[in-house]
């Protein structure tokens, strides 16, 4: 199973049919994974914690409505995949194990949009189980790269794990239709591209 990064998008995505990237998501099954995931985890940059936290969730996951001035009908979706405890336990046990502790479980938080938006156009059936783990905003890189390389064997077990977030966010930031693209953005954005484009050749 392959690991991905998502750029989530814009939560109006999930009813905005002239947003691109709804599309693509849209094509997912068949297009870039045909094959089903036992179980899937997100790493969701809208879960910021100081240590390494899971949802551990018995039954339906709730959904989280966490964004602000969005259309009425956007707080009326729904995506109650199941929860996932048996995989969250098992991100407790890798996480601990490569000394990333402690590892909170959480049992009452749900999927917020930067995972339920994703996935109701990936996968809309929600039948597959669903549990989050937290960025921990003041660690680096390097103890995200470690997390990754922790979470490693869950690949071999049928799940899908994917990063959820956007290269650059800052709303405060950005302009109406049409407004120039601040610097700061498009240059991180063309070092991305460049970066990623340069390491797939040396792969």
């Amino acid at each position: 199973m392959d690991t991905f990064f998502i750029s989530h998008g814009s939560p109006s995505m999930s009813i905005d049919e002239t947003v691109p990237a709804r599309h693509f998501l849209k094509s997912w099954r068949e297009k870039v994974l045909p094959e089903k995931p036992k179980a899937i985890l997100v790493v969701s940059a809208h879960w910021e914690t100081s240590n390494p936290s899971v949802n551990v969730i018995d039954g339906p996951n709730s959904t989280i409505y966490d964004f602000y001035g969005f259309p009425k009908p956007m707080y009326q979706l729904k995506y109650p995949a199941p929860g996932a405890p048996a995989l969250a336990k098992r991100v407790v046990g890798l996480l601990k194990g490569a000394g990333l502790g402690p590892v909170k479980e959480d049992k009452a938080r749900g999927l917020d949009h930067g995972a339920w938006v994703p996935l109701m156009l990936m996968y809309p059936d929600s039948d597959i189980p669903v549990c989050q783990l937290s960025v921990v905003a003041r660690k680096d890189a390097t103890y995200h790269y470690e997390m990754g390389r922790a979470l490693g064997p869950l690949r071999d077990e049928g799940v899908l794990v994917v990063g959820s977030g956007s290269a650059t966010h800052n709303l405060g930031d950005t302009g109406p239709d049409g407004a120039p693209i601040p610097l700061w953005a498009s240059g991180f954005d063309k070092w991305l591209t460049e970066t990623l484009l340069m390491e797939d050749t040396r792969m």
